[in-house]
């Protein structure tokens, strides 16, 4: 392995670090996609603060937005994404995200 890669995966899981990014990507696990406003309800928290998450994970590559006439429902980019999210979910609670995401 490269060291590019070691820096490419270094630079996902630092932006997975933050605790509302990382409820994100497991809760979208979960949930396979969703929109900003469910987020928002989920969360708790503004729409602006939602979006500036998403873009810092859009950015990393870790999900992608997939437009759906005014709305845009989030997703994690690929199967290696799901792999890697499922694995750091082992770490968690195992319902901690899944009754967050219940809430919307």
């Amino acid at each position: 392995m490269e060291f590019n890669q070691y820096q490419n995966t270094a630079e996902m899981l630092k932006a997975i670090g933050h605790p509302v990014r990382l409820c994100i990507v497991i809760g979208l696990l979960k949930k396979e996609s969703c929109h900003v406003s469910y987020l928002e309800n989920c969360l708790k928290l503004p729409q602006s603060s939602v979006s500036t998450h998403l873009q810092k994970l859009r950015a990393a590559g870790i999900i992608v937005g997939k437009k759906k006439g005014l709305k845009v429902s989030y997703q994690l980019k690929d199967e290696t994404i799901k792999n890697l999210v499922q694995n750091i979910s082992l770490f968690i609670e195992p319902n901690a995200t899944e009754d967050i995401f219940k809430r919307g």
